[in-house]
């Protein structure tokens, strides 16, 4: 019981850590990302990549921020002459072209069977306290994560997305640029994701296409709007409970006897219910972003 519960501690850090990556361009620059996994694969990969190449994990985590920084430049640029609907289309084709890569180029990413074998982090440490210093270690990304975003948030340029968002004619009017405001606050979710899919893929010691799957992007925007956009406590409060009901149905199953397929088929059911109870009478989230007030 006590390594299933560091195991559901560790995947809700995890999430938590990409959902606040999610929020900052979501939440405080209002942008319409549906490729956000496109970063998070990017991290996880290059973890697989370098543990092939016997380099440290390091090193690995460093170079998928590169590349999921440059990413997210590429994809702010390419949004820059796209209205907010159609950029978001747009991000999710690149997901998926992305995602397509891994699944053919065998060579690189092992294809559709991924890459397995990846060294657990702390995997000198006897267990079960490996579990444990890689639960810390999650924990503490999460944390430094959400206060480096509320901090972020709450200095100028913070105050500068949400310009951007609630006015962009404005934040023009003001001489902010809109396009450098928003390759910043791609960039900055970008490394914060790629982190996320780095421990992601050391936790599993494997990486697959199906960490790509355009499913998981909407789980990672469900817990954003259950939590609450704009709100980086609200945000892991969101990662929690759409933890805890990925947790407990599998057990609920056991009681009313029913199959796993229609346990997975609950499962949705239940944060699909949760999400739309929000949009429906909390529309903020359980948690609302706080606007500071001018007195």
């Amino acid at each position: 019981m006590f390594d299933f519960a560091i195991h559901i501690a560790t995947v809700a850090s995890i999430y938590a850590l990409i959902a606040i990556a999610l929020n900052f361009q979501a939440g405080y620059a209002g942008l319409l990302n549906l490729g956000h996994i496109a970063f998070v694969g990017i991290g996880a990969y290059a973890i697989g990549i370098s543990s092939a190449s016997g380099v440290s994990p390091i090193i690995g985590i460093a170079a998928g921020c590169a590349a999921a920084a440059a990413l997210g430049f590429g994809m702010s640029r390419l949004g820059r002459n796209l209205g907010a609907d159609y950029w978001g289309i747009a991000t999710l084709a690149i997901a998926e072209i992305l995602r397509t890569v891994a699944l053919n180029e065998n060579w690189l990413t092992g294809g559709a069977q991924g890459m397995s074998g990846i060294p657990r982090l702390f995997q000198h440490i006897e267990r079960p306290w490996d579990r444990s210093a890689f639960l810390a270690a999650a924990v503490g990304a999460a944390l430094v994560a959400a206060l480096l975003s509320r901090r972020l948030a709450a200095g100028r340029f913070g105050r500068a997305l949400r310009l951007m968002r609630e006015e962009p004619a404005l934040a023009t009017s003001l001489g902010y640029n809109l396009v450098s405001l928003k390759s910043k606050a791609t960039m900055v979710s970008a490394v914060a994701a790629s982190i996320g899919g780095s421990l992601l893929g050391l936790y599993m010691s494997y990486v697959g296409p199906d960490f790509m799957l355009a499913s998981e992007t909407f789980l990672i925007w469900t817990m954003v709007m259950i939590g609450g956009l704009g709100n980086a406590g609200g945000v892991v409060l969101g990662a929690v409970i759409v933890q805890m009901i990925y947790t407990a149905v599998p057990f609920a199953k056991d009681y009313l006897g029913i199959s796993s397929d229609v346990a997975g088929a609950v499962r949705l059911g239940l944060i699909g219910c949760l999400l739309l109870a929000c949009l429906l009478w909390r529309t903020e989230g359980l948690l609302p972003e706080r606007v500071r007030r001018i007195r």
